[in-house]
């Protein structure tokens, strides 16, 4: 079967495979500097990211989503002129934004670094950060273009570039330079960021400028109307991803304060952010790569079925979609439960790794259905209503860590009762909105049920046949991948047996448009 290029599925698997590269590239990258500068410099690390998030909503992620859904919907009725000028018009105004944020962080470095971030080590860092932010911003306006034109190609090429030339600038420049202070090495870090964030954005522009050569916007009024647009889809999109972003910055930089005030000192309360924040989670969050990859693919066309009237392709869409995160992610965090204390052992060398993984990733699993859902209402042109599902969500995070972090005998406990509540909040009022604006209806066993059971049944198996394979004298690694092979195995063959085979998904494949 000759797989359609412009479907979701070959988007999809394009983006998840360039996506699972990268995550293993980052993944390894991720192992590598953690063992160069430690668990406490990487707690550093992870307090200036926030900041990162932050200036990348004011300034970039709602254009972003406004290029996208505007592109696929000019795109998809011919009027190639005007998908220039919508990326024309968001990369001005991501501009002006940014000038005037720069500025005022430039001025302000000082105060954020000791006052907000709590750690004055991060100021050289935070300085450095701004030429990485503009560089992404502009890359990443250029890249969903690509998505709601429906060329994944191009931005999936260079994304993979991107880590390769991420890991090798940023551990090349520690390896040169090390040994140096704390707020050295976290310079460096953002240094090696700048170097990838310049070679993808330059790709980029000249792949995209050489794809829209020519073509302009004839159409009289239109640009008025085009504003409108941009600011409509924007302004929400724009300031659900801040207050999102402030929340999570607030909660990483709670964590550690919290977790003192529970009764840790200062190195072990940052040694556990670190270990939570840059090496459990990203450990979690590795087959999530589909997940992203799909949520790219879907929200431009779900905004083409919309601009073409397609009401009945729009719930197909979002039902599969749905479909393939369940049977996707059941089974490989079942399996990762299992695996991820002895993984995260021997590629972290760190014994805190496999805490609480098993609430984490249901939590986890949670924020996949979260995103895909809240994708789907982007799509649909619903962006409030995915802005106060994650404003909600994130509060209820916020508060968790606040209260629970803090309670003696609790500590980092209290953060995985944190993801599951929030998560949970955030997919059941993104789904009660879907289902009110797409007229879609719940299925819980084909997306909860047969998928759940399967990865039970995986888990439950996989975690006797580990034990008593490392009880035989097999090694560690080979019982991983002999366990990981049969899960996989068992699993399909639980699927299979529930009448809910793997074959259902190609459905994607098909470019339907009635």
């Amino acid at each position: 079967m000759k797989l359609d290029r412009t479907s979701m599925l070959y988007g999809t698997l394009l983006l998840t495979g360039t996506g699972i590269a990268g995550q293993f590239l980052g993944f390894v990258y991720r192992i590598l500097l953690s063992r160069l500068i430690g668990a406490e410099i990487m707690g550093l690390y992870q307090l200036i990211m926030p900041v990162y998030s932050v200036l990348l909503s004011l300034t970039a992620v709602g254009l972003t989503a406004a290029v996208s859904n505007l592109s696929a919907g000019y795109f998809a009725r011919g009027q190639r002129g005007a998908v220039r000028q919508v990326l024309r018009r968001c990369l001005l105004c991501f501009l002006a934004l940014f000038t005037v944020l720069a500025l005022l962080t430039a001025l302000l470095y000082d105060p954020i670094s000791v006052y907000l971030l709590g750690d004055a080590r991060t100021q050289t860092g935070l300085l450095l950060l701004l030429p990485c932010i503009l560089l992404t911003g502009v890359e990443n306006l250029h890249k969903h273009f690509f998505y709601g034109t429906g060329a994944v190609r191009p931005p999936a090429v260079v994304e993979l570039c991107e880590q390769v030339i991420r890991a090798a600038a940023v551990l090349g420049l520690l390896v040169l330079f090390l040994p140096q202070n704390p707020e050295r090495t976290v310079a460096l870090i953002v240094v090696g960021m700048i170097i990838c964030e310049l070679f993808s954005s330059v790709t980029l522009m000249l792949l995209a400028r050489r794809r829209l050569e020519g073509e302009a916007l004839r159409e009289p009024g239109a640009s008025r109307r085009m504003n409108r647009q941009i600011l409509a889809i924007a302004l929400p999109v724009g300031l659900t991803s801040l207050l999102g972003n402030l929340m999570g910055s607030a909660n990483a930089v709670l964590i550690p304060q919290r977790l003192v005030a529970a009764g840790a000192e200062v190195s072990r309360a940052m040694e556990e952010f670190g270990v939570l924040c840059g090496m459990t989670m990203p450990m979690l969050c590795l087959p999530t790569a589909f997940i992203g990859a799909l949520g790219l693919v879907l929200m431009p066309k779900l905004a083409q079925g919309t601009a073409l009237g397609n009401g009945a392709l729009v719930r197909r869409r979002i039902d599969r979609s749905l479909l393939a995160t369940s049977m996707l992610m059941f089974p490989a965090l079942a399996l990762l439960v299992v695996l991820g204390p002895t993984l995260g052992r021997l590629l972290f060398q760190e014994e805190m790794v496999g805490r609480h993984l098993l609430p984490l990733s249901v939590g986890v699993l949670l924020s996949c259905w979260q995103a895909v859902l809240g994708c789907a209402l982007n799509g649909l042109g619903r962006q409030q209503g995915a802005a106060r599902s994650s404003i909600l969500a994130g509060a209820v995070q916020l508060v968790c860590t606040y209260v629970l972090l803090g309670l003696p005998g609790v500590g980092i406990g209290g953060y995985p009762v944190g993801v599951v509540l929030s998560s949970a909040l955030g997919a059941l009022l993104n789904w009660l909105q879907v289902r009110r604006a797409a007229g879609l209806r719940l299925k819980p066993f084909e997306w909860v049920v047969a998928p759940g059971l399967a990865a039970l049944l995986m888990g439950l198996t996989c975690n006797l046949l580990f034990h008593v394979m490392l009880d035989m004298g097999v090694g560690e690694v080979t019982a991983m991948g002999g366990c990981t092979a049969f899960g996989i195995v068992l699993y399909l063959a639980a699927l299979q047996a529930q009448g809910m085979g793997p074959n259902r998904l190609f459905w994607l494949g098909r470019n339907q448009r009635k």
